[in-house]
């Protein structure tokens, strides 16, 4: 593997102070092999009046341009904010965005509430654009009426079946003084995100002693097959795990048949994809030790990982706020604000190249960043 390029996506160097973060970007590639990024902007992450961009290109990735579109962040009258957007192509020239709304009527709530350990409440919203990306429907509600504290996760999935599956997470909502129970999921589209099914459950630690956060998945290489990574955390033994994968799949509305296992892979999230010959990259923030963006290559199925590619190094200090062990879990949600890189994306190129995105800066500056890798 060899880093070919890079460049920047969104740069808010020059962006007023509103716009002076960036981050939580995603990569979808067309059947055309039109490119499409989104991103959270505002002026801090996750903040009251975080909204969405959207940038497309045509070249590959070397070149990017800012859609017109400025979604509305009022939703059935309500002030929100976003957290992410995620497109997918449902058939020849119609794509579906899919983002995260957070009720914003409260502006002096944060997003997640120290006390009682619970999320704003949030809303996955759904429209349409027939023309690349300039303009896009009104938001519909994707409705998940059995979880709480809900918030998307990665990539949305499209198999050769025309089926699609959108991930999300959830938690529980802002108020509720009951213990947590963190799930991955996903819902899955047979009629081209008209409706979805219930929820599928991809990965939950029974005990809930471990939680799967930030799923990242990839389709595997049969209708329904998915390849799917989490950032791992041993809640009772306070520290991360190392990267945890699934390799599955789902029909209808049945759980996923495996377990997560480890990778041996150090990290927190972890972006997957699987190539035509079999191998499997995954695209890893690892802030605890190195402060780098890593692509590794599994050849046997993800049980070891013998390569690796550093496509980024941060500057300066790069370790968490707190310690990496006995880390306390209200403070971790603090920490996830001050961090300046990450977020990881990853898609394959016409050309066969691998496409790369994530966001990096300064606490007051965060862009977000592209890099191609020939393999």
């Amino acid at each position: 593997m060899r880093l070919a390029d890079r460049g920047l996506i969104c740069d808010t160097q020059s962006r007023p102070e509103s716009e002076r973060i960036a981050f939580f970007t995603s990569l979808y590639v067309t059947a055309a092999g039109t490119i499409f990024s989104t991103c959270q902007l505002g002026p801090g992450k996750n903040s009251p009046t975080s909204t969405l961009r959207i940038f497309r290109s045509r070249d590959g990735g070397r070149t990017w341009f800012e859609l017109p579109f400025r979604p509305a962040t009022v939703f059935n009258g309500v002030p929100g904010s976003f957290s992410s957007g995620q497109i997918v192509e449902v058939e020849s020239g119609r794509l579906l965005l899919l983002a995260t709304w957070y009720d914003r009527s409260e502006p002096t709530r944060p997003l997640f509430d120290p006390v009682t350990e619970g999320l704003l409440v949030s809303k996955q919203l759904k429209a349409y654009s027939t023309d690349e990306g300039e303009s896009w429907s009104a938001w519909e509600e994707i409705p998940i009426p059995a979880l709480k504290g809900c918030s998307s996760t990665g990539p949305v999935l499209r198999w050769s079946d025309g089926a699609i599956a959108f991930p999300f997470e959830s938690l529980k909502q802002f108020d509720d003084p009951n213990p947590a129970v963190p799930g991955a999921w996903c819902v899955i589209s047979r009629d081209q995100g008209k409706t979805f099914g219930a929820p599928v459950l991809v990965a939950r630690d029974p005990a809930n002693g471990v939680f799967y956060w930030d799923q990242r998945l990839c389709v595997g290489s049969a209708p329904g097959e998915f390849v799917a990574m989490f950032w791992t955390h041993d809640i009772k033994a306070k520290q991360d795990r190392a990267v945890h994968f699934r390799h599955a799949a789902v029909a209808g509305t049945e759980r996923a048949d495996c377990t997560p296992v480890a990778t041996g892979i150090p990290g927190q999230i972890a972006a997957p994809l699987l190539l035509a010959d079999g191998s499997l990259l995954a695209f890893v923030v690892e802030r605890e030790r190195s402060g780098t963006l890593k692509l590794w290559r599994s050849r046997d199925d993800g049980v070891t990982w013998p390569e690796a590619l550093t496509v980024y190094v941060h500057p300066g200090r790069a370790a968490l706020p707190q310690k990496s062990t006995e880390i306390d879990y209200v403070e971790y949600w603090d920490d996830m604000t001050k961090w300046t890189f990450g977020h990881p994306a990853i898609c394959l190129l016409p050309d066969g190249q691998v496409l790369l995105s994530y966001y990096a800066g300064v606490p007051n500056r965060l862009s977000t960043h592209w890099a191609r890798v020939i393999l």
